[in-house]
């Protein structure tokens, strides 16, 4: 404690130890000094009037003159305001101030402690292996964080990111001179030459390499908080965008990708992670072998039970009813990674588990709800593993139960394969979730509900996104009504929903007989799904035509077919835009 000692003794404060530390003046350091006498007698919180009288009298207010001394200490950062709202130091007037309670800050009592702020680095050698080189590094991004914490801080001065920055110099000094004299190879130094990565670029690889070593599921994944560690004010936020958008070098060689989710104020986050087979490589350097994430085009190809679907279309592609479309924001606003952060902070959600749901989507055909389900798995970012559950009690009596936990098992076998999340979509539920029989009257009511039994207990057990669809779900028994956290109708399109159908199904560059009405199409109440089989047919028999012009007689003969159910058979995914 010698410099605390010399500098609240010192009857010369600006011969103390810590005085060229300070770059203050001498009156402020009196300032410092006295707060520090009043420091080790208990009094860590002092009122800035009532310090400036006993330093510098009260006579005619001479006190009120150094005023400003106390708020360039503030904004040096080696005092601090204690307020539950405390103002931003630079817009705070001289007369607001006084009245406020002043503290010395973390710094200042660190350098009355140790006498310095610079940091004392061992002598530099080789690095023994790559995990010394990443220590080094992953010190560097808290340098970096450290500065981004402090542009952000209301207290805050300038001197507190000159400090930091000397501290990285030194550091990013010794780092390149440790590899200069190191006879191996470091694989991520060797990494970062051959993707020829600018230092930026290299800030955001190595903060996202740290928060894999940590396995903490933190903030600097978020695209703002990258582009915060790498810019120093506002104009070079929106130049450090480009890194992290599309097209940029790191997302083009599939060095980084990135998971896109609505959050909590209807706009989209990004959050960014290593690509497996880079990480791999990093993590993992002396490995010969090569780590390779199996692909699950190359996976599904060995088995029979799945289809592997690719969205194409997200969800601002699908028309829907109003309370549909808001009833799936709600949904999509609470599968944020933000809020799910939020749940397992609260311990609502394990933190072992990543993004999960089990939904319903129920409604008439035709609705929308294959093409939604498809839409919002390309909204997550995820592929689809489709299963058509028809085709379970196609399969032979007594089969029916050891398949149901082969839909499961196939699927927990393709994520870890793959190490992917595929979302798990089940079309035309029904007979998985209707009501059990309470009268077992023969072997097939038996098999029937054993299957219902599995499935129950499979779905308690899934982890992951499930996504099932019904026509009708009052028909849905309750225990697996109670295992589904979101259940979504899916309603019939009202006119001007029916209108923007018919114009966005309607063959393009076509011609139409005069007097030809869209506004009389949508009058018909159809469904999505009915338009759009509708049009085909239409499109079909008017193109054998020698004349091929497309009048409203073609399409009302069509719909009333189609309200005669001469085509109840056929099956439409659903409506896009």
């Amino acid at each position: 404690m010698k410099p605390l000692i010399d500098f609240i003794e010192h009857q010369q404060v600006e011969r103390t130890l810590i005085f060229p530390h300070l770059k203050c003046t001498r009156e402020q350091a009196l300032i410092l000094q006295r707060m520090a006498q009043r420091f080790i007698t208990g009094q860590e919180e002092l009122q800035v009037g009532e310090l400036l009288q006993d330093i510098f009298g009260i006579e005619n207010y001479a006190y009120v003159n150094h005023l400003h001394s106390v708020k360039m200490l503030m904004e040096l950062g080696w005092v601090t305001q204690h307020a539950f709202t405390p103002l931003k130091v630079s817009e705070m007037t001289l007369l607001e101030l006084l009245g406020s309670a002043v503290a010395l800050s973390h710094p200042m009592l660190k350098l009355l402690e140790e006498g310095t702020l610079e940091m004392v680095l061992p002598e530099i050698k080789p690095y023994g292996d790559h995990l010394e080189y990443l220590q080094d590094q992953f010190f560097r991004i808290e340098l970096y964080q450290k500065m981004s914490v402090i542009r952000h801080n209301v207290h805050e001065h300038a001197l507190g990111i000159d400090r930091i920055l000397s501290k990285l110099k030194v550091l990013e000094s010794r780092i390149g001179e440790r590899i200069a004299q190191t006879p191996q190879e470091v694989m991520l130094d060797r990494f970062f030459k051959q993707k020829k990565l600018d230092e930026k670029e290299q800030i955001i690889f190595l903060a996202l390499l740290k928060e894999e070593y940590s396995a903490a599921d933190a903030n600097l994944r978020e695209m703002n908080a990258l582009i915060d560690l790498i810019s120093i004010d506002e104009y070079e936020r929106i130049k450090n965008r480009s890194l992290l958008e599309d097209g940029a070098r790191l997302i083009n060689e599939e060095i980084i990708d990135y998971e896109e989710m609505l959050n909590p104020f209807g706009g989209i986050s990004r959050s960014f992670y290593i690509v497996d087979e880079v990480l791999q490589k990093i993590m993992h350097p002396q490995k010969k072998k090569k780590v390779r994430k199996l692909k699950l085009d190359m996976l599904i190809k060995d088995q029979d039970i799945f289809e592997l679907i690719e969205p194409s279309t997200s969800l601002d592609d699908v028309v829907l009813n109003p309370s549909t479309r808001q009833t799936l924001d709600t949904m999509m606003r609470q599968l944020d990674r933000e809020v799910v952060s939020r749940l397992h902070e609260w311990g609502i959600k394990d933190k072992k588990k990543g993004l999960d749901a089990r939904i319903i989507f129920y409604g008439h055909p035709g609705t929308g709800k294959t093409m939604t389900a498809y839409s919002l798995a390309k909204s997550l970012k995820r592929q689809v593993l489709s299963f058509d559950c028809s085709k379970i009690l196609s399969m032979y009596v007594g089969e029916s139960e050891k398949n149901v936990r082969k839909i499961f098992d196939t699927y927990r076998e393709l994520t870890q394969k793959s190490k992917t999340e595929p979302i798990l979509f089940l079309d035309e539920a029904d007979q998985f979730l209707g009501a059990r029989s309470s009268g077992i009257n023969s072997s097939a009511d038996q098999m029937h509900n054993q299957m219902q039994n599995i499935f129950l207990e499979q779905i308690e057990k899934f982890d992951g996104v499930l996504i099932a669809t019904t026509n009708l779900l009052e028909n849905i028994d309750t225990a697996f009504s109670r295992r589904f956290n979101y259940k979504i109708e899916f309603k019939k399109p009202n006119k001007a929903q029916r209108r923007k159908l018919w114009e966005l199904m309607l063959p393009k560059n076509a011609a139409f007989e005069e007097g030809f009405s869209i506004e009389e199409l949508s009058s018909y109440a159809l469904t999505g799904g009915q338009i759009n089989l509708i049009v085909k047919n239409t499109v079909y028999a008017v193109a054998v035509r020698k004349e091929a012009l497309f009048g409203m007689q073609d399409f009302i003969e069509e719909i009333d077919k189609e309200k005669q159910g001469s085509f109840d058979r056929e099956k439409s995914m659903g409506f896009l835009t």
